[in-house]
């Protein structure tokens, strides 16, 4: 069995598929995981036994730059001694600065490197990386800023879903959306907006029709004033964090207002759940805005840039959405041609294939 690295950290984004990955492979390779200390929450130790090879997080700051440089130095001397100590034959990287040092010291060791990029844009990481790279794993193939040099070292895949989620019956058509259950997911990046958004959003659709709202919020400290409001206009409501497994809720869904990360983007769409999509203004490259212009340009989305105008934009959407169906079940099979390709084994088999590459 060849031994192989996967390396992952920082966002739920970057640790997940790290996760999918490890599950694809388990069973032909040797693997290890090894994360940052960010990463960490989003792994269960118990099932992803990990290492952990800290990374600082860049700082704009050119006071913090000093203390920055010293620690990174110290993840490259830690990534030296565990590739030699380890005798690793490949390399994944998920992305990110915190897969870096491993990255580069991989390259030292003449170690297999293969990246992973869902993004429709090329991170800046596997921009670095890329020249070193044997192959790119990616879901699609004209990436935004991808030097044309290495076009044949893209792989395509469908995206990466937990195993569980093929074994869930997706989401069935409904005569009329009553109650709209509706799923607001913020993420991590700029969800404060989206905390205060949903709430002014609720109080203005909430006399359209009957609504069912499961919200993720950033700032726990506004649960109770969130709580308050819903419970006064007597919807049905639940309000989470975090939550690992709401993949096994999505089919319950009807539509999702959401940030436009890859991964959550995939899981709405393999469930075939319509979303309004509100990109993070400040993503790195404005990848979040790309990801979505992706779904939207297939007509399986509608993409709202975050402005002044974005709350009255969703209300108009949402109230058409309950009275006029048409757009909406458009939208939804639309969802269903990307989507009805994805299984478990196409991925597994492109994967174990690519480990195997000569």
């Amino acid at each position: 069995m060849k031994k192989v690295l996967i390396s992952t950290g920082g966002s739920g984004g970057h640790v997940i598929p790290a996760l999918i990955i490890f599950d694809h492979l388990k069973n032909d390779c040797d693997i290890i995981l090894v994360t940052d200390k960010r990463g960490t929450d989003f792994i269960e130790k118990n099932t992803y036994p990990y290492k952990l090879i800290d990374v600082p997080k860049i700082k704009k700051s050119i006071l913090a730059f000093p203390k920055f440089f010293i620690l990174f130095i110290v993840s490259i001397i830690k990534s030296f001694l565990f590739l030699k100590k380890n005798k690793i034959e490949i390399l994944i990287s998920t992305g990110g600065y915190m897969s870096l040092p491993l990255c580069i010291m991989s390259k030292i060791f003449k170690i297999k490197i293969i990246l992973y990029e869902p993004n429709t844009v090329l991170g800046r990481s596997n921009k670095l990386i890329l020249k070193y790279a044997k192959k790119i794993i990616c879901y699609h193939d004209s990436l935004i800023n991808f030097p044309k040099i290495y076009k044949d070292k893209i792989l395509i895949i469908n995206s990466l879903l937990r195993k569980e989620a093929y074994s869930l019956n997706k989401k069935l058509k409904k005569n009329k959306l009553d109650p709209i259950k509706i799923l607001v997911l913020g993420g991590s990046q700029g969800a404060i907006f989206f905390d205060k958004m949903v709430k002014n959003l609720v109080m203005k659709i909430y006399q359209f029709g009957r609504i069912s709202l499961t919200q993720q919020i950033f700032n726990l400290d506004k649960k109770n004033d969130l709580e308050d409001c819903y419970k006064n206009l007597n919807i049905e409501y639940k309000i989470f964090n975090y939550n690992s497994y709401l993949y096994k809720d999505l089919n319950s869904f009807d539509l999702a207002i959401t940030r436009s990360g890859a991964s959550a983007l995939a899981e709405l769409t393999f469930f075939n759940i319509p979303f309004i999509a509100i990109p993070f203004p400040h993503s790195k490259d404005n990848h979040q805005f790309f990801n979505a212009k992706f779904y939207e340009d297939k007509n399986c989305c509608w993409l709202i840039n975050q402005d002044d105008t974005c709350l009255d934009k969703i209300t108009h959407l949402i109230n058409e959405a309950i009275i006029n169906k048409n757009d909406y079940d458009i939208k939804k099979e639309n969802l269903k041609r990307i989507s009805y390709q994805n299984t478990w084994d196409n991925i597994n088999k492109k994967l174990i294939d690519l480990i195997n590459e000569n």
